[in-house]
């Protein structure tokens, strides 16, 4: 059990800074805006294109790890990350910012299905969705503690002196990965068998039509969450706040979303994921309507509540996709899963962003706090596989 709390211990971390990378986008998305005199669909299409680096490389991923184990990836993907980070900083066009965030997002996008990978083998015996749970809350930790530091360093040290510091970070964070893995024993044997490998057209996954519709509902979230981020700074900055409170705010809704994820994980072990999902999806469709109604100290007050809800269907879709799939193709299932999600998330803050030019922010949120309520009906779909205890 050492060894697991371990390996889940770094898989943590690696989510911390992959996280930490990735919602930064939020609190330097105006500030681009005003550097480089961007329209919001252009605003939208930076964050697009770094969660589209990401859902490129995630199915590969895992089909790699299962050839060459998880660690390798890992420590490489990290290490791409922080330099495409790097190369931000030296940027002064908008072109030249989308090719390095595309760069960033795909080498972040090996952490989600190798990680989820990692601890899932890790607590194979049991525990298995608290220990994600915990994994996403981890996740959740970086955003929270990396976009208000930003935020706080920006006025300070410009963009790029706080990006390029926190890129640095990310390069020690691949050396380090590469070693405790190592030391563990873990993520380095190929992770399916030669016999597996030569089959490779069998993607493990027992029930279809459960992971159709966890898929689907993933997909809704995910655009939710990401469109909702992209343009809540726009709509706090429009209600009087200023950047620096933007990044607070970001704070307050990550910090939510840190103790969602945990607490999501273990609520689904007593309530069900069902019954979970159905609460968190429409506590999130209704805050986001009624936020667009408040003014901006009430909003700040209700951002935590709504980070719970807006993140803590994750940790119970990422426990249950190992349940419906077979151990020895769980990181290529996992790849699906999480390509899925994140080509989801890189899609609506473009379309979200055509939306907000052409009718306003207001309008794109209250359409992104509607369109939560589709996921109702698919988790009707749910009911069978986990009626059968295949969830």
């Amino acid at each position: 059990m050492s060894r697991a709390r371990a390996v889940l211990g770094t898989a943590c971390g690696i989510h911390f800074i992959h996280d930490g990378f990735s919602d930064i986008l939020y609190v330097l998305l105006p500030v681009w805006a005003r550097e480089l005199g961007l329209n919001f669909a252009q605003v939208g299409l930076l964050r697009t294109l770094y969660s589209g680096g990401m859902a490129v490389f995630q199915i590969p991923a895992g089909l790699l790890a299962e050839r060459w184990g998880e660690a390798r990836l890992l420590a490489v993907g990290t290490a791409v990350t922080a330099l495409g980070f790097v190369a931000a900083g030296f940027t002064g066009s908008f072109v030249a910012l989308l090719c390095c965030l595309i760069a960033g997002g795909m080498g972040s996008s090996v952490q989600h299905p190798l990680s989820s990978s990692l601890v899932s083998e890790a607590y194979e015996s049991g525990r298995r969705r608290i220990a994600l749970g915990t994994y996403n809350f981890s996740g959740d930790l970086g955003k929270v503690v990396v976009p208000a530091s930003v935020a706080v360093a920006v006025p300070w040290i410009g963009w790029r002196g706080a990006v390029e510091a926190y890129a640095a970070v990310g390069l020690l964070a691949a050396a380090v990965i590469l070693a405790l893995l190592f030391r563990l024993g873990a993520g380095w044997a190929p992770v399916a068998s030669e016999e597996a490998l030569r089959a490779g057209s069998d993607w493990g996954i027992r029930d279809v039509r459960g992971f159709q519709a966890l898929s689907a509902i993933q997909i809704i979230d995910n655009s939710t969450r990401s469109g909702f981020l992209t343009f809540l700074p726009f709509l706090l900055i429009a209600k009087g706040s200023t950047v620096q409170a933007v990044g607070l705010a970001l704070m307050l809704v990550f910090a939510g979303g840190a103790v969602g994820k945990f607490a999501c994980g273990a609520l689904a072990e007593r309530l069900g994921v069902i019954r979970t999902v159905i609460i968190t999806e429409v506590a999130t469709g209704a805050t986001i309507l009624l936020l667009l109604t408040l003014p901006l100290g009430a909003s700040l007050i209700l951002l935590p509540p709504l980070g719970v809800a807006l993140n803590g269907t994750s940790s119970v879709l990422y426990g249950t996709v190992a349940d419906l799939v077979t151990s020895d193709r769980r990181a290529r299932s996992y790849g699906i899963f999480y390509t899925l999600g994140v080509g989801a998330s890189a899609l609506a803050p473009f379309a979200y962003g055509l939306v907000s030019d052409w009718g306003g922010v207001p309008l794109a949120l209250g359409l992104v706090g509607s369109m939560v309520f589709l996921t109702l009906p698919l988790t009707l779909v749910l009911r069978r596989p986990l009626a059968a205890g295949t969830a």
